[in-house]
C-alpha cells in the first residue's frame, strides 16, 4: 500500500479559498510522512459557517504563506502518486481552483475517492461519512482538521486493503472496481 491522502479546508464557499492543507504519505501500508500548513487565501473573506466547521480564523492565517508559496512542496508530495481523498471532488476542486488562481501548472497523478471505496468495501454501514467510518473503526480524530482528516482517510484505504486481502493499492483498485481519475 503506497499512496498519499490529501485534505483541504476552505475559508469560504469559493474553491480557491484554501486555508489549510494536509498530505499523509503511506508506504508499505504504514503512515510514513505527513505535511500540514495553514494557507493565507487570496481574499481574507472567511465565512462564519466555515469557521464553525474547522475553527480557522483570519487572524490564524494572516501571516501564513499563500498557496503559490507552498505549491513547490505540495507538488512534490503529489506528482506521480496515487492520491486519495474523502469526497475527492471537493479536494480536487480546491486544488484546481488554487492552481488556476495563481496560474500554476497542474501535476500529473491519479486520484480516488475514499467515499466510493467505502461504499464498495463496507456497504452495510448506514453512511460513508468520514466521522461515521472513524467511529466504526475506533479512529480517534478531530473532524475537519485537515491533518486528522487526511490521516483518517489514509487509514481507511489501508483498512480497505486489509479487508479485501490486497497487498497494494493497485490490487484494491482492481478488486473493488474503484474508479480513479487523472488530475
Amino acid at each position: 500500500m503506497n499512496f498519499v491522502a490529501i485534505d483541504f479546508e476552505t475559508a469560504n464557499r469559493e474553491r480557491n479559498s484554501a486555508c489549510s492543507v494536509a498530505v499523509v504519505e503511506v508506504r508499505d501500508g504504514k503512515l510514513y510522512d505527513s505535511y500540514y500548513t495553514l494557507i493565507r487565501p487570496p481574499e481574507m473573506r472567511f465565512d462564519a459557517n466555515c469557521i464553525a466547521v474547522h475553527g480557522i480564523y483570519p487572524k490564524d492565517v494572516k501571516d501564513e504563506p499563500t498557496f503559490a508559496d507552498i505549491w513547490p512542496e505540495l507538488r512534490a508530495r503529489l506528482a506521480g502518486k496515487i492520491v486519495v481523498a474523502h469526497n475527492a471532488t471537493f479536494d480536487m476542486g480546491v486544488l484546481r481552483a488554487c492552481l488556476e488562481t495563481y496560474h500554476l501548472g497542474k501535476p500529473k497523478f491519479h486520484y480516488f475517492c475514499t467515499v466510493q471505496m467505502a461504499r464498495r468495501v463496507w456497504p452495510h454501514l448506514p453512511n460513508h461519512r468520514l466521522n461515521t467510518l472513524a467511529d466504526h473503526f475506533g479512529i480517534d480524530f478531530q473532524h475537519h482538521n485537515a491533518m486528522d482528516d487526511a490521516r483518517t482517510c489514509a487509514y481507511l484505504a489501508v483498512l480497505a486493503g486489509q479487508e479485501k486481502d490486497c497487498d497494494n493499492i493497485f490490487e484494491l483498485i482492481h478488486h473493488i472496481k474503484w474508479v480513479g481519475k487523472p488530475f
